[in-house]
This record gives structure tokens, sequence and C-alpha cells, in this order.
């Protein structure tokens, strides 16, 4: 197991990147160790095939007690005793074919689970009633039970979700310390983004005026308000059921004097030169945001813009294990000072596109204005694998004018 000298969201970054190439052992989850590191669970007959870059300092260490279980391991004693059940239910009825039917994982949500797409299934157990919904919540300590359908081809990713025991699909989720609530099934929660929503939480926002062009139900609007310290947030959705769940929220957290929702399509927002910092959430491409968000940036002083995009890329090389590992003379900490620490992990893809971007941007800027303008590349953060060889990217642009 490589026992990384980094801080914890960096090594949850190299876990992401790991588990990608199927190299870790999906029992267990990031463990801290004495001295500040963190022990990343590696497969033994994966280590072979294991690389990193020279300069992260690391070493083997085997951890022989108590390993601390991930969470689809933690989840696999609820998805146990729910098939024990079922099998208990059933009877004689039982069989593989149910059996691969039975969920192993699902999302939870205060007291209501929501399964996927593709569990419970077969024709037997619409035979069950209300009886199989009340057994599942039941083994897995719910109130109420809903179901994921296909997500609606409607432009506002509208979920397809039935809600299977229970009266109202309204739920809170407790994120960071942050209460999001909506209801499941009219509006989605997306766990997949927590890495930057915690990265969100954590930068200078204090005193600042912020535009959030793709607000949804508030997954960047809250953190920037109840975290990164925004002074102000203009907070941009087009649906309905997501500007409820927003209006609810900011109110549970106490931040509703901070905040305007203004309801409707973002790229018909009137609002200008008012944004130190711009916030383009929207993926595979907030491309036709780009315009606005050049439109709100305060023209005297610029800001930052968040920028995400699906970014392709193609398979990475074989790895191989470096001669030099665990060498006592590598094992000393390093900092994670931005871009410089990153860049032996930023993929020449997501380089080549942030740099390009950089320059659409500034195009945009000096037509709007009139002036020079200048850009550049604060940052390159991988949030997620969106699909093979996919990656879901922020980039943090900082734009001004330039100087007379």
């Amino acid at each position: 197991i490589p026992a990384l000298a980094t801080e914890r969201r960096l090594a949850q970054r190299l876990r992401e990147r790991l588990e990608e190439e199927q190299l870790l052992d999906g029992r267990y989850q990031l463990q801290q160790l004495p001295g500040g590191r963190v022990a990343l669970p590696v497969l033994e007959e994966k280590l072979s095939q294991l690389c990193l870059p020279l300069e992260m300092p690391r070493e083997l260490v085997w951890i022989q007690q108590d390993p601390v279980p991930s969470r689809a391991s933690r989840r696999r004693a609820p998805a146990q005793k729910l098939r024990d059940e079922l099998r208990r239910l059933l009877g004689g009825s039982w069989s593989e074919e149910l059996e691969r039917d039975v969920p192993h994982a699902w999302q939870r949500h205060g007291d209501l689970v929501l399964l996927s797409e593709d569990s419970f299934k077969a024709a037997l157990w619409e035979s069950l009633g209300p009886v199989l919904w009340e057994t599942v919540a039941s083994a897995l300590g719910a109130r109420r039970v809903a179901r994921r359908g296909w997500v609606l081809p409607d432009g506002m990713r509208t979920p397809s979700v039935t809600l299977l025991l229970g009266q109202d699909g309204w739920v809170e989720h407790v994120d960071n310390g942050i209460r999001y609530t909506f209801d499941v099934t009219k509006c989605m929660f997306s766990p997949g983004n927590i890495t930057e929503k915690l990265r969100v939480a954590s930068l200078p926002c204090s005193g600042e005026v912020l535009v959030d062009l793709y607000a949804g139900i508030g997954y960047f609007t809250l953190p920037f308000l109840v975290h990164a310290g925004a002074a102000f947030v203009h907070a941009c959705e087009w649906n309905v059921h997501a500007v409820e769940a927003l209006r609810r929220a900011l109110a549970l957290n106490g931040v509703q004097d901070r905040c305007r929702i203004h309801h409707g399509d973002s790229r018909q927002l009137e609002l200008r030169d008012t944004a130190d910092r711009v916030n383009l959430g929207l993926i595979p491409s907030s491309e036709e945001g780009w315009p606005v968000a050049c439109r709100v940036l305060k023209k005297d002083t610029g800001g930052v813009l968040h920028i995400h995009h699906n970014v392709e890329t193609p398979p990475a090389p074989p790895l191989v294990l470096p001669a030099e590992w665990g060498s006592p003379e590598a094992q000393h900490p390093i900092e994670d000072t931005g871009k410089e620490t990153l860049g032996a992990r930023i993929r020449p893809e997501w380089q080549k596109w942030a740099e390009a971007t950089a320059v659409r941007i500034q195009r945009l800027l000096v037509e709007l204005h009139g002036q020079p303008w200048h850009t550049r590349v604060l940052h390159i953060e991988a949030v997620k694998s969106y699909a093979p060889h996919v990656h879901h990217l922020v980039l943090d642009l900082e734009c001004r004018p330039a100087l007379p």
C-alpha cells in the first residue's frame, strides 16, 4: 500500500485516477497514517503496473490490522440483510435471476433510499405489491423508497423517478455542513461533484459578488455563500423545480438575504458589469454561457471564470513501477502550490483545451469592450471521469483588462 505525504484532497484525486485504471482494492478507503501521510489501498498484484510522478514522495507499507472499510464495503452489510429478507419473503421462488435483480448500491437522502433503474425488474417482484417496498425499507433502515428511471431529454435533466413507498418526494441532504433540499421526483442530486464542491467552499471569495449561471438546486451557489464567504450571489436557473429547491435551501442555511435567484434562460440574463467571479457549472460544455460570463464580469477590474467542460483524453500508456520506489530520500512532504505541483498530472489534452479556451475568452472580452484584455490559466481541476476517456474538468481562468 503506498502512503502519500500530501494533503487528503490530492490523495483523493489520485485515488480516482487509480480507480480508473483498476489498480485499487475496492474494499478499503483512504486511511490517515501518522506523520501526515495518507495510505491508498493498491492491489498487491497490480503494484508492477503502478506509476506515480517522480517528485511525489511515497513508500510501501502493510496495514495488518483494522484497515478502514470503503463506503461500498460498509454497504455490503445492509445489502446482505436485504437479500436475506427477500429470500425469506419469497421462499422457494428465490432464483439466481432474482438475486441479480437485487441492488447492491443505492443513494440515501435522509429517510429515503433511491434505487437504480435496473433493480427489481423481474415480473415476480410486481406480484408482491407494497410488501416488497416495505421489506426493502425495513432492511435498509429507511421509511421511503423510490426508483430512478432514465433522465428525460428535456434540456433540464429532469429525472424519471417513481416513488414506491411514501407520499412525499422532498428530502434533505447534508453535504460538507450544507443543507440541500429537493424533490427526488423532480430534481437530481450529483454526488460525483463532491470534490469540486469542497474546492469551491475553500476559495477566497470574501467580499466578492458572484454569478452562478447554472445554479440548479445550489450545488455551487451554497458552498460559495456558506463557506467561501461570497458577499452576494446571483443564481441563474430555468427549471422551476430546481428554483423552488434552491429557494428552500437558501432559507435552510440562513443565506437567503445574500442571494438573488434569476429564473429563466441564463443566456438572456440582463446583468452587466457586476461580478468578481462567474461559475459556469454545465457539462458537457458551458460554451453557450461564455458571452454572458464576459458581460457580467466587472469591466474595470475583471475577475475569475470557473469553466466546466468534458474533455476527451486518449488512454494513457502502460504504467511501470519506478525503480526508486520507497527510497528513504524520497520520503518528504510536498505542498500543493497550484499549477506547478499539478503539472505532472495534467494531461496534454487538458492543457491544450485550457489554453484554447483562454484565447477564445480573451477574444470575446476584446470584442465586447473594444480594448485589450489579458487571460491567464490559474488552475485545471479534474472533477471526475464522466465516461471512458472523458474527464469533467474545471478551468479557473483569470480575466483582467489591460492597464492603459
